[in-house]
């Protein structure tokens, strides 16, 4: 599953985006906008329907193209969700999620999860950033093509930092004190930079490694869909109980964190031994 990402500072260049994606033939149930107003929402689920109904040549209105669900989130409040996609990130799941959705789309009603379907793991990750009253347009997609294409779309109309660094992606692991510390160099990006690490993680996780430190000191630039990819892995790793912290992250890396407000999400480590230390203080305190 490829995932990208794509923070946006207000309403209008977020529709861009979306208008851009369905142009690009991304398919419709891939893409959901999340925001925290319920004005956008609104707004944004009419410019959508009718962009969807355009490109379909269906009937133009909300609810002729973009299904809609709102998501109670501790400590953030009310999340609104807009995609073909968004039951599905929501965790909104079996015959009852169609009618859920069609009823907040009419009547604006909120939509909690039931107990068949929890609370999306994405959709909690990203509370920190929806938060700071930024809004996100994320693309989850099997084919690498279309990851490719929504990543490049994201990149260039999202906060972030444009460019490219023309360095392929290398890590290497070692344990220091019973942490697997992964060197990560290169650029993280659609393709190969995020496979290379999903499958490195992966791995990891099924020797038995809880707790690992990305080391990006050596990366260079990460775009929408490595951002996906660093998000998939923290959630992945905290689901099966483990930790992972960042350190050592480059000034260009630390500026995309902190344009987009995901530095409020991860565990950002200073250098290699404060992030080893706090591992084993949360190890302490556990065991306490």
């Amino acid at each position: 599953m490829e995932t990208a990402i794509g923070v946006f500072s207000s309403r209008d260049r977020a529709a861009e985006a979306v208008q851009q994606l369905l142009h690009a033939k991304v398919p419709q149930d891939s893409i959901v906008f999340l925001t925290r107003s319920e004005g956008d929402a609104k707004q944004a689920g009419k410019e959508f329907g009718a962009t969807v109904g355009g490109f379909m040549g269906m009937a133009t209105g909300m609810s002729a193209g973009v299904a809609a669900a709102t998501l109670l989130l501790p400590g953030v409040g009310p999340i609104f969700a807009l995609g073909f996609g968004a039951a599905a990130l929501l965790g909104l799941t079996g015959a009852g999620a169609g009618a859920a959705v069609g009823k907040a789309v009419a009547e604006h009603h909120p939509v909690t999860p039931t107990p068949d379907g929890k609370c999306s793991e994405d959709v909690a990750f990203f509370r920190e950033v929806l938060r700071e009253g930024r809004s996100l347009v994320v693309v989850r997609t099997e084919s690498a093509e279309t990851g490719r294409t929504a990543s490049e779309i994201l990149d260039h109309t999202g906060i972030g930092i444009h460019g490219h660094v023309p360095v392929p992606i290398k890590t290497q692991t070692r344990q220091v004190g019973g942490i697997t510390v992964v060197d990560v160099s290169g650029r993280i990006t659609v393709g190969e930079g995020n496979v290379v690490l999903r499958d490195l993680v992966r791995k990891l996780l099924e020797e038995g490694n809880k707790r690992i430190l990305l080391n990006l000191h050596q990366v260079g630039y990460i775009d929408s869909s490595g951002l996906g990819e660093l998000t998939r892995i923290y959630t992945s790793v905290r689901t099966q109980g483990g930790k992972l912290k960042l350190v050592n992250i480059s000034k260009r890396v630390s500026d995309l964190l902190h344009m987009t407000h995901m530095h409020k999400v991860f565990d950002i480590q200073p250098d290699e031994a404060t992030a080893i230390q706090s591992f084993q203080e949360s190890s302490s305190e556990a065991v306490a």
